[in-house]
């Protein structure tokens, strides 16, 4: 009797890792309709030169995937760790994202998400013990960072949501989860 009060228990308590999972998995759903509709014009027009399309923002957050993904398996492997910067403009330049196939961009971004949010969910209750530092910044616990990730995700959600394509500086993103 104890252990079944006791499972019940734990299947009402969802830990805060699972609830960001859920809500991660909600955006991509949510989301991966849109894009799928939005023409090559719309997708492909730059506002401006020092601005990006919405193929640029799609990209960015793509590498923002790549670079969390590293940052929340290897966190827990060690306990916390330094890693790199980024540079937003030089991954965006080096992987030709403007010119870059939408279909291909949006299938890899959703999978990719689809994976965080496994990933996410399974952070350890000790998650937000771990220290993790970006570049210069200074220290930031592993759930920090995930619940960043989530943050910075609808930022740019919110600019490729907008049917006008609207000034979108490359470093209008907030920091450090890029």
């Amino acid at each position: 009797m104890r252990h079944a009060i006791e499972s019940q228990d734990r299947r009402r308590r969802v830990s805060r890792m699972e609830q960001l999972a859920a809500a991660l998995r909600q955006r991509v759903a949510a989301t991966l309709p849109l894009l799928r509709a939005m023409p090559e014009a719309e997708v492909a027009h730059k506002p401006a030169h020092d601005r990006w399309s919405k193929k640029e923002i799609v990209g960015h957050l793509i590498d923002s995937a790549c670079n969390n993904h590293q940052r929340f398996v290897r966190a827990q492997l060690e306990g916390g760790l330094t890693f790199p910067g980024y540079e937003q403009e030089g991954w965006a330049r080096c992987q030709g994202y403007a010119a870059a196939d939408w279909e291909l961009l949006v299938e890899l971004w959703a999978a990719y998400n689809r994976h965080l949010a496994e990933v996410i969910g399974r952070l350890p209750d000790s998650a937000p013990s771990i220290e993790c530092r970006i570049g210069e910044s200074g220290p930031v616990s592993l759930a920090w960072l995930a619940e960043d990730y989530v943050r910075h995700l609808d930022h740019h959600l919110t600019q490729l949501a907008r049917s006008v394509p609207q000034d979108t500086a490359p470093g209008d993103a907030p920091a450090p989860a890029m």
